[in-house]
């Protein structure tokens, strides 16, 4: 697909849905898409509004005192050590990250991006951006010769499956047979709930057992959107091999995607607090507890789902059957169709609600289930 030939905006697809769920006399349950409804921390908003006497063109490789504290987040809370200022990159959100990586690269026309089967559907736009070909693959062993960019997603979107050192070092290693560039997407990395991530941290790509200390090929994308409620100050960063993070910045630089520089203020502040990310992962998991039985007596099956910020569902029919029987009950949730061609019958739930919304939603799916 050439980059004339963009396909629609799939959420408008979601418009007739959205009227119904708009419709029920208690009002819609918004469950569909992953923005956070909670207030942004106060000592974020604080440095955002000390820092707005901001005349001069903001550093776009980030300023000193941010670069130091993404290093130091990724030992405190990631457990990569060894990270230096050159490591590490802000951008202006992830998804203009994720869209623009494979133009960045350098990639076009006869180079294939590998992104998951269950897929943020950005990784298949970015490549399509840059004129290459997307391919579907969970399996390293299918990755094509010409394959120059490798998506990981763990915790993934929409399935919240989790990738375990073994997995990702499956994957750097594969990468680097076929030199490529391996890019983990990791931004719900804080939101681990089952099994042993309710106790153990979600692996980062850059981790040494990973990497075996060599980072060449391997950077990893962190959003703050979600741990921090910063969806609307567009917050977050890449970090990983030093080459690749210059021609990255080399390029952004060109391009003039600066990060303001009171949001990076707002980021240093927001890296540095771990008390306020506790409180949130608090509040979802909360909701969490509440909607997923809800979800599995109205007779929907979870699958994965053992981390992140979503539930990933199914009743073993048609995706926007069950869109629409949902909707119909004042709920919209987000159609596995929209995540891949080999989910059609599964549906993505969104935590980020409110207590009430959320509760709401399970008397709903309580009073009268789905079919």
């Amino acid at each position: 697909m050439a980059l004339g030939e963009l396909p629609d905006y799939p959420w408008d697809q979601m418009a007739s849905f959205a009227a119904t769920a708009k419709a029920h006399p208690d009002g819609i349950v918004d469950l569909s898409i992953g923005s956070p409804v909670d207030p942004t921390p106060p000592v974020i908003r604080d440095a955002l509004a000390a820092a707005t006497d901001a005349h001069a063109y903001p550093q776009t490789a980030g300023t000193p005192l941010l670069r130091e504290a993404v290093v130091d987040w990724y030992a405190r809370r990631r457990g990569v050590t060894g990270l230096t200022e050159a490591n590490v990159l802000p951008t202006i959100g992830s998804k203009e990250f994720v869209a623009w990586l494979p133009f960045m690269l350098g990639l076009g026309e006869g180079d294939v991006v590998v992104h998951p089967r269950a897929a943020y559907p950005t990784y298949a736009m970015g490549a399509t951006i840059a004129g290459a070909t997307a391919f579907a693959s969970d399996d390293p062993d299918e990755w094509p010769s010409n394959t120059r960019l490798v998506w990981t997603n763990s915790p993934g979107n929409p399935d919240g499956s989790v990738l375990d050192v073994d997995a990702l070092r499956a994957a750097v290693s594969r990468a680097r047979e076929l030199g490529a560039v391996v890019a983990g997407d990791e931004c719900y990395a804080e939101l681990g709930w089952d099994g042993r991530w309710t106790s153990e941290p979600v692996p980062s790509i850059l981790d040494a057992r990973v990497t075996g200390g060599d980072l060449t090929g391997v950077i990893a994308a962190y959003s703050l959107s979600k741990q921090s409620n910063l969806a609307g100050y567009r917050a977050a960063f890449a970090a990983g091999d030093p080459a690749v993070i210059a021609r990255l910045l080399t390029v952004r630089k060109q391009a003039g995607m600066m990060p303001p520089a009171p949001v990076q203020a707002a980021m240093i502040a927001a890296l540095g607090d771990d008390a306020h990310v506790a409180e949130q992962k608090a509040l979802y998991r909360a909701r969490r507890s509440v909607l997923r039985p809800a979800l599995e007596r109205a007779g929907l099956r979870i699958d994965a789902s053992e981390a992140g910020l979503y539930l990933w569902a199914t009743e073993l029919r048609d995706g926007w059957d069950t869109i629409a029987a949902l909707a119909s009950r004042g709920i919209l949730a987000g159609p596995g169709h929209f995540y891949g061609d080999h989910f059609p019958q599964h549906v993505r739930f969104s935590l980020t609600a409110t207590d009430e919304r959320i509760a709401a939603a399970a008397a709903r799916l309580d009073a009268s289930g789905l079919r």
